[in-house]
């Protein structure tokens, strides 16, 4: 009996002194304090700080009101405040997350509670105009008589 009085008060010390104990401590680490299995949609910091929010993420918050968002708090409030913005909107919670300790490439998390075992919960990243003015530019040939005429000697 003295031995289970024992366990318990360790245990709740413990929990006293580092918080209750956790599941799956390293994906929370990496999707801001929740589990992959709770998640509808999660955004990379690169993806969180292109201009503009995802229309894929303001559709999936219109789709799933009851969830919380998660913001990295490493992220400059600049690349956050669209996002917290669109979430006061649709009066989702938000909240940002930063752990000192340990660093995640995860920019944004839209989760519930409970677990909904969404298959993909990543959004493809938007092509930029950049990327698609350089393929362009690629396609098209220099005709090579105009570059021979350039350097011929005189």
């Amino acid at each position: 009996m003295l031995l289970l009085k024992r366990a318990n008060i360790e245990d709740y010390l413990e929990k006293g002194m580092y918080g209750p104990k956790q599941t799956k401590l390293e994906e929370r680490k990496k999707f801001l304090g929740t589990i992959r299995e709770r998640i509808v949609v999660a955004l990379t910091k690169s993806q969180v700080m292109e201009p503009g929010i995802y229309p894929e993420v303001e559709k999936l918050m219109n789709e799933h009101p009851k969830t919380t968002l998660l913001l990295n708090g490493e992220l400059g409030y600049s690349f956050l405040s669209d996002y917290i913005q669109k979430a006061r909107q649709k009066k989702i919670p938000f909240s940002i997350v930063r752990d000192k300790d340990h660093s995640t490439d995860i920019g944004l998390v839209l989760t519930y509670q409970h677990a909904i075992d969404k298959k993909d919960i990543f959004i493809k990243k938007k092509p930029s105009k950049l990327s698609g003015l350089q393929k362009k530019t690629k396609n098209k040939k220099v005709p090579f008589s105009l570059v021979k005429n350039m350097f011929k000697r005189k």
